[in-house]
């Protein structure tokens, strides 16, 4: 098998292909160029969008050639794929700013040189395409009852499934197709549940451009999936009960975003290295194979390095490191202001934890001292009665509230 696909399959990028081994011969005997496409629906991608942008990297440093698709054509539309229900309509104007986002973000990862990594846009010929041409031309080629046999449509279908949505796999396939003619693009690459769309990509190609056996056929495509990434207890990675763990730091800042991959579970520490670093196998088997603890910090940071700089995940981690251990700078911890006032003439402790916790309720912060999860300074508080005044203050005049065993928050009073 070519070396590149070998280790994507080593480090876990693999769950189907189209033809591996005359794709294997077809990488061996020359640079591939392949793309992967995101909607930009937000204004921000989730860590579960970076798997195939990761898979992209690997390709890339290989000697092939990668095109990052932004769909601000489809995002139009939304893709029904994974989806229980129709995705919420954003305007036009929203889209491309979205776009202009994300782009920026896979920049700032992929560090596009327009030579062997570039972006592109379907917005570019799909906005105005004219749609009694479109459906004679390319809506032609598709089987409504081959579209219905795959998954995706098939779970829409239980729960409704829109025609709006029913042209989204004639629009990926026509993605797949332009950016064959444009750019010699011979290969897709995304997530399982893309399986459908990928390989009615191929076969649009196929039908519109012909082909032969010959190894080195100009218009030979293939379609590469991944496994949909969950955790060891069977959830979705990259969630938690805040929601997504997000690139943009606004949204999830870079502190929390260190303590996701901190507090994975350990069966999942191994498999996160190999999908989410650079790191090689040999050195992740040697750290996997030493402390947890401090396995997982490593890979908290190495992640955290690659989406946020070096710099942010240095903080990161010595805020983490002054929150659980009291060896790092507690400037980098996550700290809420409260009023001096307000704690001068006693603060009810359920209320300066709502206080210090945006977007946490009185009742959820009841229901945390209730059940013995609430901390100030060290002590364990568990009377929603209880009153913390300037006294109980920490020598610098701080309060360290500590939520549960891994949500930890500096309180300054101004």
């Amino acid at each position: 098998m070519n070396k590149a696909l070998e280790e994507l399959k080593e480090r876990g990028f693999f769950a189907q292909c189209t033809d591996i081994d005359r794709l294997s011969a077809r990488m061996d005997s020359g640079p591939v160029t392949f793309y992967t496409g995101t909607d930009p629906t937000g204004p921000s991608l989730h860590i579960g969008h970076m798997v195939p942008i990761y898979a992209l990297r690997h390709l890339r440093e290989a000697g092939n050639i990668g095109i990052s698709l932004i769909g601000g054509g489809t995002a139009r539309i939304g893709d029904p794929s994974g989806k229980s229900e129709m995705r919420k309509m954003i305007s036009y104007e929203q889209i491309d700013d979205n776009v202009a986002h994300i782009e920026a973000q896979l920049n700032k990862f992929i560090g596009f040189d327009n030579k062997t990594a570039y972006p592109e846009n379907n917005k570019n010929w799909l906005a105005d395409l004219n749609y009694i041409d479109f459906l004679r031309d390319i809506g032609s080629c598709f089987s409504v009852n081959k579209m219905l046999s795959y998954e995706a449509y098939k779970q829409r279908l239980e729960r409704g499934l829109s025609f709006i949505e029913f042209n989204y796999q004639l629009l990926q396939s026509y993605d797949f197709y332009m950016l064959h003619q444009r750019h010699n693009c011979a290969l897709q690459i995304g997530g399982d549940d893309q399986w459908g769309n990928i390989t009615a990509g191929v076969d649009l190609i196929r039908r519109k451009l012909g082909g032969t056996t010959e190894l080195n056929d100009a218009h030979e495509c293939f379609g590469l999936t991944f496994p949909l990434i969950t955790t060891s207890d069977g959830k979705k990675m990259g969630k938690t009960e805040k929601g997504a763990i997000f690139l943009d730091s606004s949204m999830t800042s870079v502190f929390d975003f260190f303590q996701y991959w901190r507090n994975v579970t350990d069966a999942d520490v191994r498999k996160f290295f190999l999908l989410f670093t650079f790191l090689g196998t040999d050195e992740i088997t040697k750290i996997c194979a030493g402390n947890i603890n401090e396995a997982k910090e490593r890979l908290a940071y190495e992640v955290t390095m690659l989406i946020h700089g070096k710099e942010e995940a240095e903080k990161a981690l010595s805020g983490a490191k002054a929150a659980f251990s009291g060896e790092g700078d507690k400037a980098h911890m996550p700290a809420a202001e409260v009023s001096k006032a307000a704690v001068e003439s006693g603060i009810n402790v359920v209320d300066l934890f709502a206080a210090a916790q945006p977007g946490t309720s009185k009742s959820d912060n009841r229901r945390l001292v209730e059940q013995g999860g609430a901390y100030v300074n060290g002590t364990n508080i568990t009377d929603v009665h209880t009153v913390i005044t300037l006294k109980d203050a920490d020598s610098d005049g701080e309060f360290f509230l500590k939520a549960g065993k891994k949500k930890i928050v500096r309180v300054v009073l101004k």
